[in-house]
C-alpha cells in the first residue's frame, strides 16, 4: 500500500488541507476502521478495485466518487482489490464552499458525490482517469476547486466567519465559554452553533472534543506518556473521561489501541512532506 500528501497551491491552502495519493497494488483484502479527524474530504476511485464501508451491519461498496461527511464515531472500511484514489481533505469550514446544501446533512455518511454536484464533476473523473501523471492530475482537480469556489458567492463570507471562530476554540482559555467566544463576534451562542452545523456539520462542543481527541490519539502512538499524563496535557477532566471520550470515537480503549493493526492510520500518520509510505 502506498500513501502520500501533496500541497495544494496556494490558491486553495485556505480550503484544502491537503490532496492525497492511496494506491493498493495487490488484490489482498484489508480492513481498518476510520475515526473522526474534523475534516470531509472528496475522492476519486481512479482504480479498477473497491472501496467498502461499514455504516450498519453490512459492508457496501462506496461510489466512484466518494463524499466523506463528518464523522462523530468510528467507520469500519474495506480494501478489496487495486485500487488508485485522488481524494482532497478539506479544513472544516471550508467543505461548504463546494457543496449545495448544509454540511450537517452528510454527518457519518460516505455518499455519491457525482450525484449531488454539478455535472462538472463527472466530466472531471473522466478526465482524471484518462490522464497518467499526478501533477496533471492535481491540476485538474485545483482548477475544479476554484471553479466551485467562484461560484460559492455569499457562502464564502461565513465561512470565513467560522474559520476565525474555530481558532478561537482551538486556542481557547479553559475557563471561556462559548457565550465569551460568540460575543467577542457580536453574534449569539445560539447562532454561533448554527453556523457551525451548517459550516461544519459540527456543533463547537464536538469540534472541540474531536481536535482534543486527536490531539490525543498523537500522543497515543507515541506510547511514551503515560495515559494520565495524556489526559491532563489534552485537557480532559480525569483519566477516566479521556478514555470513555477516546472509546467512543475508536471503538477501543487507549490501552487497546494499535496502530501496527491499522494500516490506513499507519500510512496517514505521515507528514505532508515526507517521501510515499510502503506498507
Amino acid at each position: 500500500m502506498t500513501y502520500y500528501e501533496i500541497k495544494p497551491g496556494q490558491l486553495l491552502q485556505q480550503y484544502v488541507k491537503c490532496y492525497y495519493v492511496y494506491e493498493s497494488s495487490s488484490h489482498v483484502t484489508f480492513g481498518d476502521t476510520v475515526f473522526p479527524c474534523g475534516c470531509m474530504e472528496i475522492v476519486f476511485n481512479l482504480g479498477n478495485g473497491n472501496w467498502q464501508t461499514q455504516p450498519g451491519d453490512e459492508f457496501v461498496t462506496t461510489p466512484p466518487i466518494e463524499l466523506w461527511g463528518q464523522l462523530n464515531r468510528p467507520l469500519p472500511v474495506r480494501s478489496i482489490g487495486r485500487n488508485t484514489m485522488l481524494g482532497a481533505r478539506f479544513y472544516p469550514h471550508a467543505a461548504a464552499s463546494i457543496l449545495p446544501d448544509k454540511v450537517n446533512l452528510f454527518n457519518n455518511q460516505v455518499i455519491d458525490y457525482g450525484a449531488i454536484a454539478d455535472k462538472s464533476v463527472n466530466t472531471l473523473q473522466e478526465q482524471l482517469r484518462e490522464t497518467k501523471t499526478w501533477n496533471k492530475r492535481i491540476a485538474l482537480l485545483e482548477a475544479y476547486l476554484l471553479q466551485q469556489i467562484e461560484h460559492a458567492g455569499k457562502r464564502l463570507g461565513k465561512v470565513d466567519v467560522v474559520k476565525d471562530l474555530m481558532y478561537e476554540l482551538r486556542h481557547q482559555d479553559i475557563y471561556e465559554t462559548m457565550e465569551t467566544i460568540a460575543t467577542r463576534y457580536g453574534i449569539s451562542a445560539r447562532y454561533m452553533q448554527q453556523l457551525f452545523l451548517q459550516y461544519t456539520g459540527l456543533t463547537p462542543k464536538l469540534y472541540s472534543q474531536i481536535n482534543r481527541f486527536q490531539h490525543s490519539l498523537r500522543l497515543v502512538r507515541n506510547r511514551n506518556t503515560s495515559l494520565t499524563d495524556i489526559a491532563y496535557e489534552c485537557g480532559y477532566a480525569d483519566q477516566s473521561h479521556f478514555i470513555k471520550e477516546f472509546k467512543a470515537f475508536t471503538g477501543t480503549t487507549p490501552s487497546g489501541y494499535s496502530i501496527n493493526n491499522s494500516p490506513v492510520t499507519l500510512a496517514t500518520v505521515q507528514p505532508a512532506e515526507t517521501s510515499p509510505v510502503l506498507v
